[in-house]
């Protein structure tokens, strides 16, 4: 692994640990970045499957208390099983829809110029979810009901689209539907767990030929990096919610989206002809 290689892993697991779980897209972000790093193809699938995987176990062991509740308790508590039940709901819709257009999003729509789109139309989007009038009907992850886990699965299936942002949709699919600021963003990581790990594990085994021995270090190397990045993300995140509405990522999102759009207008940028 040489130095330019190295060097391209650690930023793009700082990418990926960074904006996985906040409102603002990371894969929206990857495709980005690992275009203007040169970093695509086949090598870039396989190791945006495992720094994903990273991720997701920056949540487990964030909340490895409350899952160990479930878990434990699944057998004879009804507060576990509704929780099970809720997840299994809301990951649903996603793995329909999900396995049946995956092949053509990803043709049609893996590009920075649809990212720099669904930017600037998700930041719009939660401008506006915020300024309505929230109408709390669950305030834990524990008062949802199935109807309200749902209509949060189905707004995961517009992150289907890149540059939409999974926790954007779930979690402004979750205040719009009557959970609290706090619900929507815990249940959002909860329903992150299954809906990533089951997606890393679809594109591995369908892809399971772009992973070789010598990648390893590199893998490794994202992992780690992505791991510790998305831990500060939750936990920052978690804290920033508890004072402050999800508005300052709407404004950056939709600047970050016209910035790309700009670049590529005036031609300092071909975004046109570039791919996830």
């Amino acid at each position: 692994m040489d130095l330019w290689t190295a060097m391209q892993a650690i930023i793009l697991g700082i990418v990926e640990g960074l904006t996985e779980f906040l409102p603002i897209s990371s894969t929206g972000h990857q495709i980005v970045v690992a275009d203007l790093l040169g970093f695509t193809g086949e090598r870039a699938i396989a190791f945006n499957i495992i720094i994903q995987l990273a991720a997701i176990l920056a949540v487990v062991w964030e909340f490895r208390r409350k899952i160990f509740d479930v878990v434990v308790g699944l057998p004879t508590q009804r507060g576990a099983q509704r929780f099970t039940v809720n997840l299994m709901v809301a990951f649903f819709p996603a793995v329909v829809l999900g396995i049946a257009f995956a092949d053509l999003i990803h043709h049609y729509l893996f590009n920075p110029i649809t990212v720099a789109s669904a930017l600037v139309v998700g930041g719009v989007a939660i401008l506006w979810a915020e300024k309505r009038a929230h109408r709390i009907q669950a305030e834990t992850v524990d008062e949802m009901n199935w109807t309200h886990a749902l209509k949060v699965g189905f707004a995961q299936c517009l992150a289907l689209i890149p540059g939409t942002s999974r926790s954007g949709a779930t979690i402004i699919g979750g205040l719009l539907f009557g959970l609290s600021r706090k619900a929507a963003t815990e249940f959002s990581f909860f329903l992150a767990m299954p809906t990533m790990v089951g997606a890393a594990v679809y594109s591995g085994y369908k892809y399971r030929d772009l992973f070789q021995p010598s990648d390893l270090p590199v893998f490794l190397l994202g992992s780690v990096v992505s791991f510790i990045f998305a831990m500060i993300a939750v936990r920052g995140l978690l804290k920033f919610i508890g004072t402050h509405s999800y508005a300052a990522f709407a404004w950056y999102r939709i600047g970050f989206g016209l910035l790309i759009l700009l670049t590529w207008q005036l031609g300092v940028i071909d975004w046109s002809t570039a791919q996830g």
